[in-house]
């Protein structure tokens, strides 16, 4: 392993590391000596440090040959991790408010450091599991995906620019790979990284491996995702990949970044917020039914989409007369012409963002990685039952998404299930 210059660090020689490294170094204002070093990477992949000093602080990060969560039998590309820079400084460039800034990174080592998001920032996840209302987020999340996902489409960019960008990001390949698995396959036959609340759930699983609708649409989901390189996406933008505070929202971990369909972020965003409130009942006690945090968090469902479309066509109309070559000026030269153009596209992304937020959502349950809404919950039969109620409605949005005109048309309906 080290033949090729990686080596994983340890505390120790993280401190070596960032000593011999003056972009690391000048950060924590020289005082190498004395470093307070935390390794808190609870996530499946990587080791993350946190390392402060008395006059500054950053984070480190660095990928493993392997699949943290497995270990060494699952072995993963570090490569990632150049991916992870790449993207990072891209849609910083574009987004700079909701994205942390690169510092230094370290191909051989596959090695990031970035800015460090200090306290009060904590892990969105865990913030909605607590029941702690974020009134900017939607309007912070929704800036965040239409300009990182315009900028990077053909609407803004020559196709010479796009063909190249794509090929950039086109090495992803082993992230891509690992969702195919878990987001399209696994969860739709027997798979021996699958689990779910057993017993409660064995006959949910087994009507999800029967569905043969359901595998329709999966099947058609699966080839966007493998084929349409609509705009560099983050690829993981799930409610654990954003920090935040109540005036700040940062998007973390883009290491599964490539050129994909623009719903897979936004559909893997709102499909998080539609498992935290099927989850909200299992958090509930006598002292807070949760219901006023339910209806904060449909409204924050219908507001990240709404200004999400605002934003993104209020972009398209800023640059319609730009080098982007999807829509030539030249072809679509009438008003009349340019809002059907725009009806049309902002109404296929919007049943894909369903469609790749139900299957987001049905992997959670029945696939290998679930989330810290539903299995935070003690009681098994209790957390099965929202998770059954959370399944039941994915698996009707994964096959009727075309069905639905609007986003308050989705809100209804999980109030119905509910």
């Amino acid at each position: 392993m080290a033949s090729d210059g990686f080596r994983p660090l340890d505390d120790k020689s993280l401190a070596e590391y960032i000593k011999a490294t003056p972009s690391l170094s000048s950060k924590l204002g020289n005082q190498i000596d004395e470093l307070q070093i935390k390794e808190v990477g609870d996530g499946n992949l990587n080791f993350v440090y946190i390392v402060t000093s008395p006059s500054g602080s950053c984070v480190i990060k660095q990928a493993l040959p392997y699949v943290r969560l497995i270990g060494e039998s699952w072995p993963m590309t570090k490569e990632r991790a150049y991916f992870e820079a790449m993207a990072l400084k891209e849609h910083g460039r574009l987004c700079p408010d909701h994205v942390p800034e690169v510092y230094h990174f370290d191909r051989a080592m596959s090695l990031i450091g970035m800015r460090y998001l200090e306290p009060p920032h904590i892990i969105l996840r865990k913030g909605l599991i607590a029941g702690i209302e974020y009134p900017l987020l939607a309007e912070h999340i929704s800036e965040y995906m239409a300009r990182t996902l315009f900028f990077t489409s053909l609407i803004y960019r020559t196709t010479t620019e796009h063909k190249q960008a794509v090929a950039e990001f086109c090495g992803n390949v082993e992230l891509c790979r690992l969702t195919e698995q878990v987001v399209f396959s696994d969860p739709y036959k027997v798979s021996q990284y699958n689990h779910w609340t057993s017993p409660y759930l064995d006959r949910d699983a087994e009507a999800v491996r029967e569905d043969n609708t359901l595998k329709l649409e999966v099947a058609e989901l699966k080839a966007k995702f493998c084929e349409r390189a609509q705009a560099l996406i983050h690829g993981d933008l799930h409610t654990s990949s954003v920090m935040v505070t109540s005036d700040s929202t940062q998007v973390i971990d883009s290491e599964f970044a490539f050129y994909g369909p623009m719903g897979f972020d936004i559909g893997a965003f709102v499909g998080n917020l539609i498992l935290a409130f099927f989850a909200q009942d299992g958090h509930a006690d006598p002292k807070n039914d949760r219901k006023a945090y339910k209806d904060w968090l449909l409204r924050t469902i219908e507001e990240t989409w709404n200004l999400f479309h605002k934003k993104f066509t209020a972009l398209w109309d800023k640059h319609k007369d730009g080098s982007g070559e999807a829509y030539l000026p030249a072809i679509y030269n009438n008003p009349q012409l340019q809002q059907l153009v725009k009806q049309k596209f902002m109404s296929d992304l919007f049943h894909d963002t369903l469609g790749f937020g139900a299957a987001k959502m049905i992997r959670r349950i029945v696939g290998v990685a679930h989330v810290e809404d539903f299995e935070s919950i003690a009681d098994a039969g209790v957390r099965a039952d929202c998770e059954r109620r959370a399944l039941d409605f994915a698996k009707m949005l994964l096959k009727e998404r075309r069905k639905f005109q609007g986003i308050t048309e989705v809100v209804s309906a999980i109030q119905k299930v509910h």
